[in-house]
């Protein structure tokens, strides 16, 4: 192992290794009021007062418990039990890392073989690896098993599949000979007709996001059966969720079907971390990314918890390995775990029946406010899009005024979406939220 030493002359090697002169070099893209930044703290306080001055300051910081939010776009605001934590952060979960030694590491191992059986049953799919890092990654990832699997070079991904989605998987595709075709929208959804077209006997893949990135359900089965009418695999990409009354990708058909676990007991973080899940049916078991945690048993007849596949560089030749991904979100993972063990079928059910409850309720009193208008007439879960004719900076002002985060500006990804706003209203929205909110949108010029 090589250790970098701190003299004067280490740091000119490092520098010029980098290709500048100096540190003032290294960071001059970094604005200049941030290069400058003080703390402000003062000089020679003691512990205590430095304590109280650093409590201060986080004052100034404002959360969910200050505002109602109704942003979403793949990474949502849901209640999480106190439990989740209670249980997720005790010291032997915190401090685990990837179990190299099966046998000194049960107690993980386990923990993954069971989020992976809650994975399988909650998307009808036949295997599940021990998680990647969040849904963006995981989709990426569905399209190299494709690729690698069908020998095709074409992925059908629709304009409906969220915006930073696509541009994740356009990075991971960049380099191996890939061909990414964008299928457009009609009122929210695949244009069913493109697809058709598109479809020819070079696609290994189509992409389905179900809810899509407006909010909207897709025709899910028509758009398999013609996807594997043409030979290719269909990639569902699902909010968790919404499984819970929406059928699940492995009972249309689905070959792959991935996501965002945040959803499933984990906090939005301002983004992160969280963690990706990826489940297969059957035949592509043996090209699934990252890990597989399996349950066996010993010379003894005891059950015991093996890493069943391990398809990544460290552990085969690269040339074999099947993912560059070098370890899985065990902890946001078994989140996702304690999460789902909570609520149970029953619970998940009700979860998302609330969700769907509370989010046509805001749609329909929306629509009673002057300047609010229809943006899709497609169905939805706890996610859909208007247009407000109303000035966006008013809008902004006045949201912020009544303490609401959001909703998101469609007009950031697409210059055509000009007034049109999504959405996301789950469990936490109270009829308190939606008066504050509808007031909000009301006052806006």
């Amino acid at each position: 192992m090589q250790y970098i030493s701190n003299t004067a002359n280490d740091k000119k090697e490092m520098l010029h290794a980098v290709g500048v002169s100096s540190f003032d070099e290294l960071i001059a893209k970094v604005p200049k009021h941030l290069q400058k930044f003080e703390m402000g703290v003062p000089a020679g306080i003691s512990e205590l007062e430095l304590v109280r001055e650093m409590v201060e300051t986080g004052r100034a910081n404002h959360h969910f418990h200050h505002y109602a939010s109704y942003l979403g776009a793949g990474n949502y605001d849901h209640f999480i039990p106190t439990v989740v934590n209670h249980l997720a952060l005790r010291g032997e979960f915190i401090t685990s890392y990837t179990p190299y030694q099966g046998e000194a590491s049960q107690g993980t191992l386990q923990s993954i073989y069971e989020y992976q059986s809650l994975m399988c049953e909650l998307t009808a799919m036949d295997y599940s690896n021990a998680s990647m890092y969040d849904g963006a990654s995981s989709l990426a990832e569905a399209a190299l098993l494709a690729l690698r699997s069908s020998g095709r070079k074409k992925i059908l991904i629709p304009d409906s599949v969220h915006p930073e989605y696509r541009t994740v998987v356009k990075t991971y595709l960049s380099f191996v000979g890939a061909e990414i075709i964008h299928v457009p929208s009609k009122d929210a959804g695949v244009d069913m007709a493109a697809l058709e077209k598109a479809l020819d006997s070079d696609v290994a893949a189509v992409v389905l996001q179900q809810p899509n990135f407006f909010g909207s359900l897709e025709e899910a089965t028509e758009i398999t059966q013609k996807t594997h009418a043409a030979g290719a695999l269909l990639i569902a990409c699902v909010n968790p969720i919404s499984l819970g009354i929406i059928q699940p990708p492995g009972e249309y058909g689905a070959d792959i079907a991935v996501g965002e676990g945040q959803p499933l007991g984990n906090a939005v973080a301002f983004g992160g971390p969280h963690f990706g899940f990826f489940t297969v049916k059957e035949e592509l078991l043996r090209k699934i990314p990252g890990r597989i945690a399996g349950m066996t048993v010993d010379k003894a007849g005891r059950r015991s918890f093996v890493l069943t596949l391990q398809a990544r560089e460290q552990h085969i030749r690269r040339e074999k390995a099947t993912s560059n991904i070098c370890t899985n979100h065990s902890l946001c993972a078994l989140k996702g775990a304690i999460y789902l063990s909570l609520l149970g079928k029953k619970g998940l059910k009700k979860l998302a029946l609330i969700n769907w409850k509370n989010a046509h309720d805001t749609y329909k009193k929306l629509l009673t406010i002057k300047g609010v208008k229809p943006f899709s007439s497609r169905s939805f879960f706890n996610e859909f899009a208007v247009v407000i004719e109303k000035d966006e900076s008013s809008l902004r002002a006045s949201l912020e005024n009544h303490k609401i985060l959001g909703p998101l500006s469609l007009k950031r990804f697409d210059a055509h979406h000009k007034n049109a706003y999504l959405f996301a209203v789950t469990e936490n929205r109270t009829p308190a939220d939606l008066d504050r909110l509808v007031k909000a949108i009301e006052g806006a010029k």
